[in-house]
């Protein structure tokens, strides 16, 4: 990878085209099917790739554009996962949503997002950044009839994920990013197994890999939890220990418009740290100020070759035009803060 100061980035999703997916909506079903459709998310992620370049995002990735959902098109794609059989589960101590129903053991019996990833690669030169749900997010959006036991399929899960992330690594992938927002509610269990499994995921792998730990896109549900958080939002304070002893290489988080103390940082010292500069639960758009202010206050806490600006979250539920204008005011607000050190 080129070495680059300040390298920007996107958490995750980008908005769909209107002739793909409804806007602004998340599980939005697809407007095209069969031969259409996989020429249509192809289509897209092109589109996607080109709005990263003309903003000028460093590390690029697809935007999350072939899949509906970041857990559940994952999960689709292995046996032992009845989507047909659903249960209403509570996620992440939030929300209720209907999910689909583990009826016997999980296997991987080919492939995910390999063959996305590779004609991602095909289009650039750029450092590629691929998501990936982490294992506790995963168990954390279905309702398991077979193991009942969060831990036992969450290894299971881990194993599943290992296997995707090694060919993906082999596809061409720099960065591994794995989206762990169940870290920042299940404390306990995150200490006690999470990690752990996290490990497993990225086990054997020379890539870099990333967690991504937020407080949730910007949807009803989430803003509402926010609320109640009271006026620090200290949950990172939990899981970053572990993590800074972890074999993990950068550890994503949310900053912008958010109430985490900057100091939190100082307990990931040591690993490269993707700084959330944009807030993705409004369609304000950042004036590039404001993104240099954050990544300024970031940098008391981070060494300026390990901080990694990016988005707080996805912006799948955002118009093309906001996160146009998001994408833009992360890159000029980076270039400031590059220009001042």
């Amino acid at each position: 990878m080129k070495k680059i100061l300040l390298p920007t980035s996107t958490a995750g999703s980008l908005p769909k085209p209107t002739w793909l997916a409804e806007p602004e909506k998340l599980w939005s079903p697809w407007k095209l099917d069969n031969e259409i459709l996989t020429e249509g998310k192809q289509d897209a992620l092109r589109i996607a790739l080109l709005e990263q370049d003309l903003a000028g995002i460093d590390i690029v990735s697809d935007g999350e554009q072939t899949r509906q959902h970041f857990v559940t098109t994952f999960i689709e794609h292995l046996s032992g996962v009845d989507f047909e059989k659903r249960e209403t589960v509570r996620i992440r101590d939030r929300y209720d949503a209907s999910v689909p129903t583990v009826v016997s053991a999980v296997e991987r019996r080919k492939p995910v997002f390999v063959e996305d990833a590779k004609f991602l690669r095909k289009l650039t030169n750029k450092p590629i950044k691929w998501a990936l749900p982490g294992p506790m997010t995963m168990i954390d959006t279905l309702y398991d009839a077979h193991y009942k036991s969060r831990q036992k399929l969450a290894w299971e899960f881990a194993t599943i994920l290992n296997q995707e992330a090694k060919e993906l690594e082999a596809a061409g992938v720099d960065i591994i990013q794995f989206d762990e927002p169940a870290f920042n509610v299940f404390f306990d269990e995150v200490n006690d197994w999470g990690i752990a499994t996290l490990e497993r995921a990225i086990e054997g792998l020379k890539c870099e890999t990333a967690v991504h730990i937020c407080y949730g896109y910007g949807i009803q549900a989430n803003t509402d939890w926010k609320k109640t958080l009271g006026s620090e939002w200290r949950q990172y304070e939990e899981s970053f220990p572990k993590l800074q002893k972890s074999n993990i290489d950068i550890i994503s988080l949310e900053c912008q418009n958010s109430h985490v103390p900057m100091d939190l940082i100082e307990l990931i010292r040591g690993k490269k740290v993707m700084v959330g500069a944009i807030d993705v639960a409004t369609n304000t758009i950042e004036t590039p100020e404001q993104v240099a202010n954050v990544l300024r206050k970031a940098l008391q806490f981070v060494d300026a070759d390990k901080l990694y600006p990016s988005t707080n979250c996805g912006m799948a539920p955002l118009s093309r035009e906001v996160a146009r204008g998001k994408l833009e005011a992360l890159s000029a607000g980076t270039k400031i803060v590059r220009g001042e050190l």
